[in-house]
C-alpha cells in the first residue's frame, strides 16, 4: 500500500484522465470524466464529493475528502468502493482531498462522514465502474454480459473461466456510458464491509512515517510561537522585545491585531515570536515583557459565573417545547421531585495541539495543516489576507486526534497572516498550554429539572430548564441562550412517554469563545436527564432499568411532529422520516448491555451499577459503569460496558475503538476534567492541571457490545460519550447512596464509601 499522499485537484484529475477510468460522485448522480469538460474550466458547476479512478495500470485510486483523526475514515471510505468495484485490495491508493467545494461538505464533524449519504453514494460509485468494467470484458470475447462477473480486480467469464485484469479493460471502459442504477450488492456478498480492516493509514503511523501538522515542513520554513492575550478580549497595549530578540535563533517579534469580540473563527491576536526553530522561539516568547489593555471578560469567574447560571435556571425562560400543562400536574402530583445538575467548561485537548504552514506568495496562499475542515480554513485565511478564495490552497495531514478543536482554522489563519509578513513559509505551533488556555472550549451548563411521581410512580410531568453559553456567541453579538439546535441535542428530542412536559432554555451570556467538542451539548444534556431518571426511579421505589424501559413506553415511533417543539426539531442534518425516534432501539441497547453486565447482580458493599442511555447522531447508546468507593472515596472502575446501536456497521473494528474512546473521554469528563476561569483567565495549562483520565483510574474491563440492526448507518464517533458520565454517576449512587450532580466527581466522594 503506498502513503496516502496529498495532490492538488485539478491536477489530479489532469493525470487520471490521461490513462484511467474516472468517476465523479456526487448529489446528482455519477457520470465519466469524459462527460465533464467542465472539470478543466473555471465554474465548474458539480459539487463533486469523492473520485474513484481505476487505471491502465490496474490501480484504483480513492480520493478521500474528509480528515482522518484516528477514526479510520480513510480505511472506511476505500472499503465501501472496493467492496462494490470487486477490487483486490492491495491495489487501492489513497489522495487526501485538498479544501475545494467541488467536494461538497468536507467538515469531518458531527459523526457524519458515513452516514451522510456517503456510504450509499461510495457504493453506488463502485458499482458503476464494475459493471463497465464487466461490460468491457464482455465486449471483449463478445459474450452476453450475464456470463462475466469482476472477482478481486479482474473480470472472469463463467463459462469458459477467461479472466482479464481491470487495467486491461480500462481503455474499454471509458468508451461506454456510466449506469445510472448500477446494481449493489447483496449484503452476503460483502468482501470488506462489515468486516475487519487493518487501517490504510497503520503502517505509516506505527512507524513513525505518518504526517500530522505538527510534521509538516517546507524549505526555508520559519517557526512561530504566539503569546495570545491571557483573556479574550484583551489586545497588546505595549511590548518589549529587546530580551526576546537577543535569544539565539530568533529573528523577529511581530504583533498581531485582535479580532474584536465575537472573533468567531479570526485569530486572537497577540505577539507571534519568529525563529529559525520551535524551541528558540518559544524560549523568545518567554523574554517578551508585554502589557494588555483591559476586556469586557476582566472579571469572569467561574464560580460567580456558575452563581448566574443558577439563578437564571431557577427562573423560568424561553420555551422551547411544551405539552400538555406542567405546573398543574407538578402542584398536584402524589410527590415531587427536584434536581439541578452543573457540568463544567471542558478543553478538547487533542494530544496533537494545532499548528500550521502557510507560504504566502504573489500567486495566493498554500497551507499544510491538521484541520478538520479544509474549506472553512481556505474561506477564513482568503478573508485575512484579502484574497479570492480560489487562491487559497489547503492541504490536509493527519490530525492527532482533534474532537472538534481542529475545525476551527484560527492558528491556520495566524500561519498565512505571519507568511505574508515574513515573506517566507512560516509554520505555527500551539503548544498544550496555548490550546489549553486560548482555545474554544466546551459550553459550561446549569439545568434545572423538576418532576411529579403519581401514587404508583409513574412520571405525570416533567419541567427542564437549562442555562449554558451558545456556540453562537462566539460569531454573533447579543447571543444570550442556547440555538434551537444545541436543544435538539437531548432535550427537544426526549424519547420518553410523558404527558406533560415543558423545556426552557435560559440566560447564559458568554465570556469566552465557545466552540465544538466531541457530542456537543449531549454531554451536559444527558448528564442531567439520565442522572435525574435514575433519582426518579428511586424516589418511585422502581429498578433503574425497569423504570427506563416504562418511561420509553410501548416499541413505537416517536413522533417528532407532535412532540410539543414550538420550532421542528433538528435531526442531525438528516429526516426524521429516514431516521426516526424508534424506542425499539432504546430498548434493544437497555436490554443487551444490562444482560452483558449482570445487572441487578448482588454486589459487596461499597459496590453499584449504573445505567444510562441516550440517542445521539442518530444512534442508540447504553452504558453500564461498575463502580468501587472505598472509605476514602477513590473510585475503582472493575468494568465498564457499552451497547451501540449504529444501523449498519461499515467498520466494526473502529466502531468498537471508537465506543473504547468515547467510555474513556466520557470518564474523564465525569471524573477529573474541568475548564475553569479566575478574572478572565483559564487557570488551567497542562495536564497537571487539566487532568484527563490515567490508565490507572481507567476500568479494568471494558466491553463493547453492537447490537445487530439493519437500519441505515448512524454516527459513531460522538454518540458514545453522552451516556458514560450519568451511568457513572448513578453508580457511585448504588455504591455509596451519594448523588453526583456537579461534575467533576473530583473529592466529592471523601468519606462516603
Amino acid at each position: 500500500m503506498s502513503t496516502p499522499s496529498n495532490l492538488e485537484r485539478r491536477d489530479f484529475l489532469r493525470r487520471l484522465a490521461a490513462g484511467g477510468l474516472v468517476l465523479a460522485v456526487g448529489p446528482a448522480g455519477i457520470r465519466g470524466l469524459k462527460a465533464l469538460p467542465a472539470f478543466f474550466a473555471a465554474g465548474d458547476p458539480l459539487q463533486a464529493s469523492v473520485y474513484l479512478s481505476v487505471g491502465e495500470d490496474g490501480l484504483v485510486t480513492v480520493t478521500c475528502h474528509r480528515s482522518e483523526m484516528g477514526q479510520g475514515v480513510r480505511t472506511a471510505l476505500c472499503m465501501v468502493i472496493a467492496d462494490e468495484l470487486e477490487a483486490d485490495w492491495t491495489t487501492i491508493r489513497l489522495e487526501q482531498a485538498i479544501g475545494d467545494p467541488k467536494y461538497g461538505n468536507q467538515n469531518t464533524d458531527g459523526s457524519s462522514s458515513i452516514r451522510t449519504g456517503q456510504y450509499a453514494m461510495l457504493r453506488t460509485a463502485g458499482a458503476a465502474a464494475r459493471e463497465m468494467l464487466e461490460r468491457a470484458a464482455a465486449a471483449e470475447w463478445s459474450v452476453p454480459e450475464t456470463q462475466v462477473s469482476a472477482r478481486n480486480g479482474t473480470v472472469v467469464h463463467a463459462t469458459t473461466g477467461r479472466s482479464l485484469p481491470f487495467g486491461r479493460l480500462v481503455a474499454r471502459a471509458r468508451s461506454l456510458p456510466v449506469p445510472a442504477a448500477p446494481r449493489l450488492k447483496d449484503a452476503s456478498q460483502f468482501r470488506f464491509i462489515g468486516k475487519d480492516v487493518t487501517g490504510l493509514d497503520m503502517h505509516a503511523i506505527l512507524t513513525g512515517r505518518a504526517t500530522f501538522g505538527q510534521d509538516a515542513k517546507m524549505a526555508g520554513m520559519k517557526i512561530a510561537v504566539i503569546l495570545h492575550p491571557p483573556v479574550y478580549g484583551a489586545s497588546v497595549a505595549t511590548v518589549d522585545s529587546a530580551a526576546a530578540l537577543q535569544v539565539t535563533g530568533v529573528e523577529r517579534v511581530i504583533t498581531l491585531a485582535t479580532t474584536p469580540i465575537p472573533s468567531g473563527f479570526q485569530p486572537l491576536g497577540g505577539v507571534a515570536v519568529i525563529a529559525g526553530s520551535t524551541w528558540a522561539a518559544m524560549q523568545g516568547r518567554r523574554a517578551l515583557k508585554v502589557t494588555w489593555t483591559a476586556s469586557p471578560n476582566d472579571t469572569h469567574d467561574s464560580e460567580a459565573y456558575r452563581t448566574a447560571l443558577e439563578t437564571s435556571a431557577r427562573a423560568p425562560g424561553r420555551v422551547v417545547r411544551k405539552q400538555g400543562d406542567v405546573a398543574a400536574a407538578l402542584s398536584g402530583s402524589a410527590q415531587k421531585v427536584t434536581a439541578e445538575y452543573y457540568a463544567p467548561h471542558l478543553a478538547q485537548a487533542p494530544m496533537e495541539p494545532p499548528a500550521a504552514v502557510a507560504n504566502v506568495s504573489a500567486d495566493g496562499c498554500e497551507i499544510w495543516t491538521c484541520t478538520q475542515d479544509p474549506q472553512s480554513a481556505r474561506n477564513e485565511v482568503a478573508t485575512a489576507l484579502k484574497i479570492p478564495k480560489e487562491k487559497v490552497i489547503c492541504h490536509v495531514t493527519l490530525l492527532g486526534g482533534a474532537f472538534g478543536r481542529k475545525s476551527k482554522p484560527d492558528y491556520i489563519v495566524e500561519a498565512a497572516l505571519l507568511s505574508r509578513e515574513m515573506k517566507a513559509p512560516v509554520k505555527v505551533v500551539w503548544t498544550r498550554e496555548d490550546d489549553i488556555q486560548n482555545g474554544f472550549p466546551h459550553t459550561v451548563a446549569f439545568q434545572h429539572l423538576e418532576a411529579a411521581l403519581d401514587a404508583k410512580g409513574r412520571v405525570g410531568a416533567w419541567l427542564h430548564r437549562v442555562a449554558s453559553p451558545s456556540i453562537n456567541s462566539t460569531f454573533a453579538p447579543g447571543v444570550t441562550d442556547l440555538s434551537d439546535g444545541e436543544l435538539a441535542l437531548g432535550i427537544l428530542d426526549l424519547p420518553y412517554a410523558i404527558p406533560n412536559l415543558q423545556v426552557e432554555s435560559c440566560r447564559a451570556e458568554g465570556h469566552s469563545r465557545i466552540g465544538w467538542y466531541r457530542s456537543v451539548s449531549n454531554i451536559p444534556h444527558a448528564f442531567a436527564i439520565s442522572s435525574f431518571v435514575d433519582e426518579l426511579a428511586h424516589a418511585a421505589g422502581r429498578d433503574p432499568r425497569d423504570f427506563i424501559l416504562e418511561l420509553l413506553g410501548p416499541d413505537h415511533i416517536v413522533d417528532m411532529a407532535n412532540a410539543g417543539a414550538v420550532k421542528p426539531v433538528d435531526n442531525y442534518g438528516d429526516t426524521w422520516a429516514a431516521h426516526p425516534i424508534d424506542t425499539a432501539r432504546y430498548r434493544k441497547v437497555v436490554e443487551l448491555v444490562t444482560k452483558a453486565a449482570g445487572w441487578g447482580k448482588k454486589l459487596p458493599k461499597g459496590e453499584g451499577l449504573g445505567l444510562a442511555v441516550h440517542r445521539s447522531f442518530l444512534t442508540y447508546v447504553a452504558v453500564v459503569v461498575h463502580a468501587r468507593v472505598s472509605a476514602t472515596g477513590e473510585i475503582v472502575l472493575p468494568r465498564v460496558d457499552i451497547a451501540m446501536d449504529c444501523g449498519f456497521v461499515v467498520h466494526p473494528e473502529r466502531v468498537r475503538s471508537q465506543a473504547e474512546g468515547a467510555v474513556i473521554m466520557g470518564l474523564s469528563n465525569a471524573m477529573t476534567s474541568e475548564l475553569s476561569f479566575k478574572n478572565g483567565r483559564v487557570a488551567q495549562s497542562n495536564f497537571n492541571t487539566y487532568k484527563v483520565l490515567r490508565m490507572s483510574a481507567a476500568p479494568r474491563e471494558l466491553h463493547v457490545h453492537l447490537a445487530a440492526s439493519g437500519g441505515p448507518p448512524g454516527g459513531v464517533g460522538e454518540p458514545g460519550v453522552p451516556p458514560v458520565a450519568p451511568a457513572l454517576a448513578n453508580a457511585i449512587f448504588a455504591a455509596t447512596g451519594k448523588r453526583i450532580r456537579s461534575l467533576p466527581v473530583g473529592s466529592q466522594l471523601a468519606g462516603a464509601g
